[in-house]
């Protein structure tokens, strides 16, 4: 077999590939703010098939939620390495989590500033 076959066995990948669904569970499970943001983007869908939106839109659409749900991801991430190496208050801890938060605000703005570019010419 070619050496750089050998490092991709299938079993690897089922493994990363549980790895990857546990960590999304845990966003469901244990951060309400993931929640919210996958309720949100299920209405976003519900509105874009009541609008019919354009293949155009609904890729802009989608895209959109998967970054706002991915930053929050790794927002979650970040916070929790943070939380696992210090319990003291360190201004390099603050702005680690700080920055992983306002990436999440930055999605969600532009989420926002999507849905209104796409949604508010079917309600006008």
């Amino acid at each position: 077999m070619m050496s750089h076959l050998r490092n991709h066995h299938p079993k690897k990948h089922a493994i990363s590939f549980r790895h990857a669904l546990a960590g999304i569970t845990e966003g469901f499970k244990g951060e309400p703010r993931f929640q919210l943001q996958l309720l949100i983007g299920f209405l976003a869908l519900v509105l874009g098939v009541a609008f019919q939106i354009s293949l155009t839109e609904w890729l802009v659409l989608i895209l959109t939620i998967f970054f706002v749900l991915v930053t929050e991801l790794i927002n979650t991430a970040v916070e929790n390495v943070v939380d696992l190496v210090t319990s003291d208050t360190h201004p390099l801890a603050k702005a680690a989590k700080d920055s992983a938060a306002g990436a999440v605000l930055v999605a969600a703005v532009g989420s926002v500033i999507v849905g209104v570019i796409i949604f508010l010419p079917h309600l006008t």
